[in-house]
């Protein structure tokens, strides 16, 4: 909008007589808060002698247009006091929504029952806001009993309860309410088919995303450029790389979200180089990157190791882009000295942030402090991230695991007391795979799948011919584990578990793809190298960081993650 023009027929509306038009003022409102200009917008409005309804409204919806939540419930709030008018589907759908974009669920809640008095709670905009309030402000039971108290519903209802499933992390029952949809033959629209790919990506659930592929391609959706984009992260979360590319390459106007999705799916498998020439080839076509760009390519250099090219990067963000690194973006840098084992270096440069780090930021120095074993810097810095989020079990394990692999048995010993009393858990490591569209779980020492024995039997397989290829057991990430049992122990974690039953049920040849809630560990990393050669297989191990794609004896990570 070029707000210009706008102020040029302000300057005609004053010139003749029409400043105390009611609808004038109104549409001034209208056009000043969609030219994003709202205190040009307020004082027109503070000027009109005489408001109606709609003078309200506007003002409304350009403070929630404009992200300016809390000045929108305000307004909201002056109408119900000083206005002779009633609220109606407008004012309260676009107060909910304020609620919902600031968590205000007390003021929500007062508002449902303003909807209430006035007899709009059964109108479609006003449930759905309501729908959609109550998922934002994590009351998702709330919002299943509006949707079922619903007659007609159309793709807008079905889309917040989407959503909202996906809000709340319940990425399962999100698919499900796309499905039911479609069986209602209600057609889905680009919020639907990107919300539902959001969570089939979490599930890591590739049949689902496929299913879902077909229906993008049967409605005619394939060339939606947001759709395609959540096709390509779809497809890289759950280890198909190659899929993902093959999306990308068929995009034909490709926006800063399209590359962006193919920069981080190529960053989270590991391939430093394709991230550095995709963005490349982005700046080349003119397209502008943006803050989460340049967090998959500095993450991207972290992993690999390339420095130069990191803060090649990172000083382009102000010096070419203009743009101010965010947390981050230093986390992404602090990674990168200290996964080069520069620690003195990333310490010194987390020291001169122009902002105060944040848990991401020493978290990755405490990362780098364990790999390089530096216990006396790994205690200050968990010293640190105890303060800042004292109930991470992230921060204990590793403290204590820091200790324990440098035989300091009671240092580590202490921290697993402090989190005793301070009463915080280490979750419970656990992979799953996928077979025949079934997820089988597996955690460690697990003996609950019906075909356990198999899977110990072939466990010890493959420890006899992993050991032919010069496997040495790495005890030490065998932590909790007594001494003569650190060897037994390790073969029974559980990827390997996974592993296991993925040679046993997949067909010879097929990809074998497993999941995992934590960082995997060493020894199974070298496990997975020996395996994917000795039966020639494709394994792909999607852990709490990153993926790693193990293929004739290698992985995507270059052992360096």
């Amino acid at each position: 909008m070029i707000v210009t023009h706008g102020e040029q027929m302000h300057c005609l509306i004053w010139k003749h007589g029409f400043k105390t038009d009611v609808f004038v003022g109104t549409a001034l409102v209208d056009m000043y808060a969609k030219c994003d200009d709202m205190s040009s917008a307020e004082r027109v409005f503070d000027e009109m002698p005489e408001r109606r309804l709609i003078s309200w409204n506007s003002m409304i919806v350009g403070f929630l247009q404009n992200k300016f939540y809390d000045r929108a419930v305000g307004v909201f709030k002056e109408l119900l006091r000083e206005s002779s008018d009633s609220p109606d589907q407008v004012s309260c759908s676009s107060v909910l929504s304020a609620c919902a974009n600031m968590s205000g669920l007390e003021f929500g809640r007062q508002v449902h029952g303003v909807a209430a008095k006035h007899g709009l709670v059964t109108l479609a905009y006003v449930k759905n806001s309501l729908m959609d309030m109550y998922c934002k402000c994590g009351l998702f039971s709330d919002a299943v009993e509006l949707f079922q108290t619903i007659g007609d519903s159309d793709v807008v209802t079905w889309n917040v309860m989407i959503v909202g499933c996906v809000c709340n992390d319940n990425f399962e029952e999100a698919c499900n309410y796309f499905w039911v949809m479609r069986r209602k033959d209600i057609s889905p629209d680009e919020a639907s088919y990107s919300s539902v790919l959001h969570a089939s990506a979490s599930l890591a659930a590739l049949d689902q995303g496929t299913l879902i592929h077909d229906q993008i391609i049967k409605t005619g959706f394939i060339k939606n450029a947001c759709i395609a984009s959540s096709l390509v992260t779809m497809y890289a979360k759950c280890g198909c790389l190659g899929d993902a590319s093959q999306v990308f390459e068929e995009i034909e106007d490709r926006n800063v979200v399209c590359w962006t999705a193919m920069i981080a799916a190529c960053q989270q498998h590991g391939c430093a180089n394709q991230v550095i020439e995709l963005f490349e080839e982005m700046l080349g076509e003119g397209v502008k990157p943006d803050y989460i760009t340049f967090v998959s390519v500095l993450s991207a250099c972290s992993y690999a190791g390339l420095v130069e090219d990191g803060f090649l990067y990172f000083d382009s963000m102000t010096k070419v882009h203009g743009m101010n690194p965010g947390p981050e973006h230093y986390a992404c840098m602090a990674d990168l000295l200290g996964r080069a084992g520069r620690l003195d270096e990333a310490k010194r440069f987390i020291e001169s942030m122009p902002i105060k780090p944040d848990s991401s930021v020493w978290g990755a120095m405490l990362g780098a402090c364990r790999n390089y074993g530096n216990v006396k810097m790994g205690r200050e810095v968990a010293e640190i991230l105890f303060e800042l989020e004292p109930e991470n079990p992230g921060n204990y394990v590793l403290l204590s695991n820091m200790y324990a692999r440098n035989g300091m048995l009671k240092e580590a010993d202490e921290v697993r007391r402090m989190m005793r009393v301070s009463g915080v858990r280490k979750e419970p490591g656990c992979s799953w795979i996928d077979v025949k569209n079934t997820t089988f779980v597996f955690t460690v020492h697990d003996r609950s799948h019906p075909r356990t024995d198999e899977i110990y039997g072939m466990l010890k397989k493959l420890e006899k011919l992993v050991k032919k290829k010069g496997y040495e057991p790495e005890t030490q990430f065998a932590i909790n584990s007594v001494e003569g049992y650190k060897e037994h122990n390790l073969w029974h974690h559980s990827e390997k578990l996974a592993l296991a039953f993925g040679l046993l049920a997949l067909p010879v040849g097929a990809p074998i793809r497993i999941k995992k809630n934590l960082r995997t560990c060493g020894d199974c990393h070298t496990v997975m190298k020996l395996a994917s050669e000795i039966f020639e297989r494709e394994i792909i191990v999607r852990d709490i960081n990153r993926f790693h794609r193990f293929i004739n004896g290698l992985c995507s990570c270059g052992d360096y993650w």
